[in-house]
C-alpha cells in the first residue's frame, strides 16, 4: 500500500509517503525569505520519490515566527521565492504542500509575544501578552492571507499548524487557554479560533486542506486523544480533509518516545472521527510504514528524521517490500542494480 496512489480533491499522490514539516532555521538574514538551502533540500527529497513534501512550518506574521530565521508567508514579497520552491519541486514530479503557522507563547524573538492567556510555557520563557479580540481577528486574517499567497506560490495542500503547544494548540489546550470570553472555556469555545482560521482559509483555498494536531496533552488536566475525536469531528464538518496526528509540547516534560508511538492516536481519530489520518513519530522501517497503512490505522505515512538520514528512503522502502520503484533517469545506473 505505501506505493499506491492516493487522492485528496483535485490532487492524486504517487505514493503514501509524506515528508513531515521540520522546522530549518535557515533564513539567516531573518527575512523569512526562501533561501538557496530551501531549493535544495526540498526538490531532493521529490528526486528521491517522496510523493508529498510539506514545508516547515511558515510564519503568518513576523510576530508569529518560533525564531528569528523561520520561513515566512506574511508579505506578498515571499512569494516569488515560495513559487520557485514549488516550481523546483513539481519538476521532479512530487506535490508540495506548506504549514501555515503562528507560533504563539513559543516564539523567541524581541518584542512582545502573544497567546490566548498570559501564561508563559516555561519558567525560562517569555510571558507572552493575552490576545485582544482585535488581535484573534487579525491573526485569523493573516492565516486567511498566508493561505491566499500559498495558492499564488503554487502549493498543491495546505496544512494548518495546530500542534506541538503553538497558537492554535495553545487555544485548545485548557492547559493554556484561561480565557473567560468567547475564545476559552468548554471544548467549544476553545476550538472557535481554529474554527474561525479554517472558515477563514477556505473563502481563498479549495484545495486538500490538512491540520496537524497535537491529540495528547501527556498532563492530567489537558486534552487526550478522545478530545481530539471530537476536535476532529468538528474539522470534518468544515470540510477538512486530513488530520496530521503528533502529540504534546504544549507543556513541558516530553513523552516516552519509541518506534510509532503515536500511531495509536491516529488510528483512535481515523475510526472514531470517520476522517482521513496521517501518522507521524519514530517511523522509520517500511514494515511498519506498510503495517500503518494495511491495518487502517492512517492513509498517509509522514516520515521526518528519517527523511534528513536517507532523501532516498522510497528507493530503500521499495527494495524491501518488493516494489519496482521507477529511479529518476540520470540515476538509473545507481539505481538499478
Amino acid at each position: 500500500m505505501l506505493f499506491t496512489p492516493y487522492s485528496i480533491k483535485n490532487v492524486t499522490l504517487k505514493n503514501r509517503i509524506v515528508m513531515s514539516p521540520m522546522c530549518m532555521y535557515s533564513c539567516t538574514d531573518q527575512s523569512g525569505r526562501v533561501q538557496d538551502w530551501h531549493k535544495i533540500h526540498y526538490p531532493m527529497r521529490a528526486v528521491g520519490q517522496v510523493g508529498l513534501i510539506i514545508v516547515e512550518a511558515t510564519a503568518v506574521t513576523p510576530q508569529g515566527r518560533i525564531s528569528p530565521y523561520d520561513l515566512g508567508i506574511w508579505s506578498d514579497e515571499h512569494v516569488q521565492g515560495l513559487k520557485e520552491l514549488t516550481a523546483l519541486v513539481h519538476g521532479q514530479g512530487a506535490h508540495i504542500g506548506i504549514q501555515i503557522a503562528h507560533a504563539g507563547r513559543k516564539a523567541v524573538l524581541d518584542g512582545p509575544i502573544i497567546a490566548p492567556s498570559a501564561i508563559p510555557f516555561n519558567e525560562k520563557s517569555k510571558t507572552p501578552e493575552a490576545m485582544t479580540v482585535q488581535q484573534i481577528g487579525e491573526t485569523i486574517e493573516a492565516f486567511v492571507a498566508g493561505a491566499r499567497r500559498a495558492k499564488e506560490a503554487g502549493f498543491d495542500v495546505i496544512e494548518i499548524h495546530g500542534a506541538h503547544g503553538y497558537l492554535i494548540n495553545e487555544f485548545l489546550s485548557p492547559l493554556s487557554n484561561r480565557r473567560e470570553d468567547e475564545y476559552g472555556g468548554d471544548r467549544d469555545r476553545r476550538y472557535r479560533f481554529l474554527r474561525e482560521v479554517i472558515d477563514g482559509v477556505k473563502t481563498v483555498w479549495d484545495g486538500p486542506l490538512f491540520v496537524r494536531v497535537s491529540a495528547h496533552d501527556y498532563h492530567p488536566e489537558g486534552c487526550t486523544p478522545e478530545d481530539y475525536v471530537y476536535y476532529a469531528g468538528l474539522m470534518k464538518e468544515q470540510g477538512i480533509d486530513l488530520i496530521d496526528v503528533s502529540s504534546g509540547a504544549v507543556v513541558t516534560g516530553p513523552p516516552k518516545v519509541y518506534p510509532g508511538y503515536q500511531v495509536p492516536f491516529s488510528e483512535t481519530i481515523r475510526h472514531g472521527a470517520s476522517i482521513a489520518t496521517g501518522a507521524v513519530g519514530l517511523i522509520s522501517d517500511p514494515d511498519m510504514a506498510e503495517e500503518i497503512l494495511h491495518n487502517g490505522r492512517a492513509d498517509l505515512v509522514l516520515l521526518a528524521r528519517e527523511l534528513l538520514r536517507d532523501p532516498f528512503w522510497p528507493r530503500t522502502a521499495a527494495k524491501k517490500l518488493g516494489v519496482q520503484l521507477e529511479a529518476p533517469k540520470q540515476y538509473k545506473r545507481g539505481w538499478d542494480v
